[in-house]
């Protein structure tokens, strides 16, 4: 079997790189012979067409990189298999994905909105992302590397560290984090920091300058603290390690990466009892799930060339979409008061997630999932 991953190769920090990146090493460790290319390289990719003449090409990315994932290696005769994640409503490429033999997703919840928005759900295939479990191991805060971290956020040796980390906090359920710790008064000890790591992006800025003014309205603006900087995937073990509880019950999440990475280190994690979390967390066993208390539907949405198309135009749904989700804030508050008062309970929950993690999401058995799973569908050998 001869594989072409298109990624953002040589992999950024982000997600979607990450995700084509450690399908790449589980296949080369697994004796494929694999290649990686950047997917939006056509000189690179024809290149590679010529000479490496791929059995099957597989791109990572969203429904939106469909010219080239897909239609560029058709136009060369190549294979597409696209493993893909949703950003709340496929708009085009319809008839594109549909006339594939197999199209992976990276949750349950992903196929179900595919399939909602006319995608044929006979050719979608769960491939979950893999984690680096050798990599992302629990680690003493004593640990150097982690103790430095926890010193230069300015979180002290005595004190709880709760962390989130995304583009932007708010959309992996900062601020109902925010609302829930506000509402804890003395049931924890007053002992803890609020760690947001967000990415540097104008959006972000624009975020978390909101986000710290409900701090401030909500008396946290000394607890709560946004840090923004590129982190490397070297130092996220570190990051992750250096914080007591993940918390991240997010308003959008196709998967769940990080919380699946801070499970593999054995940090109790909340998260929401939604999308693609209720695949990778299993609620009052490896993680605390938070239940929805609202979820924000649109009736239409405004789609251009960004999507595909010539001209910016409105599409109008029949039935509205539900294109966002918000966390139940007394259920988050609940879990924080458990986790912030019960050492052990927060010990049990991380090492039940990390066997879990283990057993089902390791790079490597990804990457066996994507050979039976070439073999089974497309008989590629």
């Amino acid at each position: 079997m001869k594989v072409l991953l298109l990624f953002d190769y040589p992999p950024a920090p982000g997600g979607l790189a990450t995700q084509g990146n450690l399908l790449y090493q589980g296949l080369l460790e697994a004796g494929v012979n694999a290649l990686a290319v950047h997917y939006d390289s056509p000189l690179e990719k024809e290149w590679y067409y010529s000479w490496f003449k791929p059995d099957v090409v597989v791109g990572v990315g969203y429904w939106g990189y469909c010219p080239q994932l897909v239609l560029h290696p058709q136009r060369f005769g190549v294979q597409p298999v696209p493993w893909l994640v949703a950003d709340g409503y496929i708009a085009n490429y319809h008839d594109v994905l549909n006339q594939l033999p197999l199209l992976l997703v990276t949750s349950q919840w992903v196929k179900e909105m595919y399939i909602r928005d006319g995608i044929n759900g006979d050719k979608i295939a769960v491939l979950p992302v893999g984690c680096n479990t050798n990599r992302f191991i629990p680690m003493s805060q004593q640990h150097p590397g982690v103790k430095a971290i926890r010193e230069s956020m300015g979180v002290a040796p005595d004190e709880l560290m709760l962390l989130t980390i995304g583009g932007d906090a708010c959309s992996k359920g900062a601020r109902e984090v925010m609302y829930a710790l506000s509402q804890l008064g003395g049931e924890v000890p007053d002992n803890w920091k609020y760690i947001c790591k967000v990415w540097p992006q104008e959006r972000s800025n624009k975020q978390n300058k909101a986000d710290l003014e409900l701090a401030d309205e909500l008396g946290l603006i000394d607890k709560v603290k946004y840090v923004t900087s590129i982190v490397s995937r070297e130092q996220m073990p570190y990051l992750i390690n250096a914080c007591d509880i993940y918390v991240a019950p997010s308003r959008l999440e196709g998967f769940g990466m990080t919380q699946v990475e801070a499970g593999a280190c054995e940090k109790p994690v909340i998260g929401i009892r939604a999308m693609g979390m209720l695949d990778t967390l299993v609620h009052g066993e490896t993680a605390l799930l938070a239940g929805v208390a609202e979820e924000i539907v649109t009736s239409e949405v405004m789609v251009g060339k960004e999507s595909g198309f010539v001209t910016s135009q409105k599409v109008v749904f029949s039935t509205p979409r539900t294109v966002d989700y918000r966390a139940d804030v007394n259920d988050i508050r609940q879990y924080l008061q458990r986790l912030m008062t019960d050492a052990a309970y927060r010990e049990q929950l991380g090492k039940a997630a990390r066997k879990r993690i283990t057993a089902n999401f390791d790079y490597r058995v990804i990457a066996r999932q994507f050979i039976q799973l070439m073999h089974e569908k497309l008989n590629i050998r």
